[in-house]
């Protein structure tokens, strides 16, 4: 899957291209060099990141990290698609700096294409899962979540177990799947799981249209209705959201099926045309450490880093998951999604 095919049909020669040669108009305006006290010459000025995932825990890490280095940042924060979308409509003129994004394939194929700048030796990257990252530092998925079935509360009295569950009748026209072209957890889900399964995984995804399954659009939207109970159960729900609404008071909880699941690791990437390399550097080591794993925990994700554990929610270990194949997500999830995206059509 090239790393914007997915959410618009975008053209990567073009990109690379640009991404390789404009590095002048990378950087804020205003900026200017000074030498740093290790004695390599780095820019000052204003951090540039595009991060997908939770919006209060962007604010966290972002009031976090200036207040610690004193480098001011300025986010964007939307979807893994809205991302890649900016990123496309600005690669003429790339501005980023940083980017998080919520699809480990989609950053795995940046990577390939030679978007990313590898940062070796980062501080406690050695102690991050290693299947989530890049061993040669073009990428470090400082989070992660996991997708499950979200069920509201008040409306089922007994949640489905399985994934198979939701073809039944009794779940017929009330059930969410987030659409895998807006969501890049629903696309790793819907890819890992086929890549597990093979090409008789579809009989699944083409049951649950069969039985009413809608496509809502991305992660929160899917939610919502469940919340409200216009709905009963997200299919593929993210974690994360399910347990801030539980917190919330929301009348939301989420199983994780016992034959197994996806996660969907959230990887940070250096841009390689960034004009800012050593507070990019520095913004990653502010995500790997300890301060920054901790508002992770703290907003419901998992850590990234096998030595930390969330207290408030069910950790790694104790999540069944399917064993999937990313490099096949990486290649198929363009016509996967398409394929998908064809069964509400």
């Amino acid at each position: 899957m090239k790393w914007n095919q997915t959410w618009k049909k975008a053209s990567l020669l073009a990109i690379t291209a640009v991404m390789g040669t404009a590095l002048a108009g990378c950087g804020t305006t205003g900026s200017s060099v000074s030498q740093a006290a290790n004695g390599k010459t780095e820019n000052s000025g204003t951090l540039v990141v595009y991060s997908a995932g939770p919006e209060g825990l962007a604010k966290k890490i972002e009031e976090g990290f200036e207040a610690k280095t004193g480098i001011q940042v300025e986010m964007f924060q939307g979807t893994t698609g809205k991302i890649l979308s900016r990123m496309e409509a600005e690669k003429s003129n790339p501005v980023v700096d940083v980017v998080v994004l919520a699809s480990l394939p989609s950053m795995q194929s940046m990577a390939k294409d030679g978007l990313t700048l590898p940062y070796t030796g980062a501080p406690n990257s050695d102690k991050l899962v290693k299947d989530w990252s890049d061993p040669n530092g073009n990428y470090f998925s400082y989070s992660a979540s996991a997708l499950g079935i979200v069920y509201n509360t008040g409306q089922v009295k007994t949640p489905p177990t399985s994934w198979a569950d939701l073809a039944k009748p009794e779940w017929k026209d009330k059930v969410n799947i987030p659409d895998p072209s807006l969501s890049g957890s629903a696309l790793d889900f819907i890819t890992g799981y086929l890549s597990a399964k093979g090409d008789n995984g579809w009989s699944l995804f083409e049951q649950y249209r069969q039985n009413g399954v809608a496509m809502a659009g991305a992660n929160q939207e899917a939610l919502d209705p469940v919340i409200t109970g216009a709905k009963d159960v997200v299919a593929a729900g993210v974690d994360y959201m399910a347990y801030k609404a539980k917190a919330d008071g929301e009348p939301v909880d989420i199983v994780y099926p016992a034959e197994g699941t996806v996660i969907s690791p959230r990887p940070a990437a250096i841009i390689k045309t960034t004009k800012h390399e050593e507070q990019a550097k520095q913004f990653i080591d502010y995500l790997l450490s300890d301060d920054g794993q901790k508002l992770v925990a703290g907003a419901y994700l998992l850590p990234g880093r096998t030595d930390i554990q969330a207290e408030n929610r069910t950790n790694l270990a104790d999540i069944p998951t399917y064993p999937v194949k990313w490099d096949w997500m990486d290649e198929h999830g363009e016509e996967v999604a398409t394929r998908f995206t064809g069964l509400y059509q």
